[in-house]
């Protein structure tokens, strides 16, 4: 069950090769396609999606086995990032969008956009991009230990399925201006409520492409390859520079790739940017819009 005062949105489905893919599908005009990570789901876009939903056009998928989509066994659904592109794309080719779309990216969701706005690229107008990497760990930046655990320890199973600790650590710090409401982490916790219902958050992290016999590491050397491209998008950079993964190793990456890009490092801020810091969030992003017309 969602708390539809706190996610007041209908839901949609579309049938991905068996399994239902759920989405927000809000207002008109421009479409703008916003990308959740691991372990959140379409809930982390709630209040920008409500903001920007009178003028564009919002589309808010949640990845297969995360919010309200199904939840397959691993036998049925590979949980790699190839799979991931294909089902966005799937979706955006279900909407059948005429206009160029604009991308929202945090977390996974910006290794699995820039993947797949590496291949369609003259189908992206903007960028907005958060916390997050669509390139390999930087030379300088040391894998996270919490993530070394949850991914390469036989641990790993019972902390992330058993306990739900990844999701319950997340909740408790990736905010860090104030701790998360306890009816915020309630919603953000629902969708992993047993072990089953857990096992994308863990098959996120197994993905984690850090060697080349990695299955996701070639994709991510060849967007990493393909950036340059998009160095003359329109693109907005908001960055949690509290976030002890993704932090300022990754920031100064994203400057280097994409040098134009417009910069708004919030200093307090944690991973969870939009709960930190929503009311200062949506009207930077808002005025990007607006001042980059497709």
């Amino acid at each position: 069950m969602v708390n539809r005062s706190l996610y007041p949105f209908k839901s949609h489905f579309i049938d991905v090769k068996g399994f239902r893919y759920h989405y927000i599908d809000e207002g008109t005009g421009e479409p703008v396609i916003m990308l959740h990570g691991n372990p959140t789901w379409s809930f982390y876009y709630r209040n920008l999606a409500k903001a920007l939903r009178t003028e564009y056009h919002i589309i808010v998928p949640d990845h297969i086995g995360c919010g309200l989509s199904d939840k397959p066994d691993e036998e049925k659904y590979s949980f790699t990032l190839e799979r991931r592109i294909e089902d966005l794309e799937q979706l955006i080719n279900h909407l059948g969008f005429k206009e160029k779309i604009t991308l929202i990216l945090h977390d996974w969701g910006g290794m699995i956009g820039m993947a797949y706005a590496a291949r369609n690229p003259e189908k992206i107008s903007r960028l907005v991009i958060s916390n997050t990497a669509a390139f390999h760990l930087p030379k300088n930046k040391p894998f996270p230990l919490v993530l070394k655990l949850c991914r390469d320890f036989s641990l790993s199973s019972f902390l992330v399925l058993r306990l739900n600790a990844f999701a319950r650590g997340a909740a408790k710090f990736c905010c860090t201006r104030k701790p998360m409401a306890s009816e915020v982490r309630k919603e953000y916790l629902s969708p992993y409520n047993n072990r089953h219902n857990r096992l994308a958050l863990l098959k996120f992290i197994k993905d984690i492409p850090l060697k080349e016999s990695d299955p996701s590491y070639h994709i991510v050397t060849e967007t990493q390859r393909n950036l340059k491209q998009f160095m003359k998008v329109p693109t907005l950079i908001l960055w949690g520079a509290k976030d002890f993964i993704f932090d300022d190793h990754f920031l100064a990456k994203w400057k280097e790739f994409l040098p134009d890009a417009t910069v708004h490092r919030f200093s307090d801020a944690g991973h969870y940017l939009l709960e930190d810091a929503h009311e200062e969030v949506i009207p930077l992003v808002r005025n990007f819009l607006e001042r980059n017309p497709i």
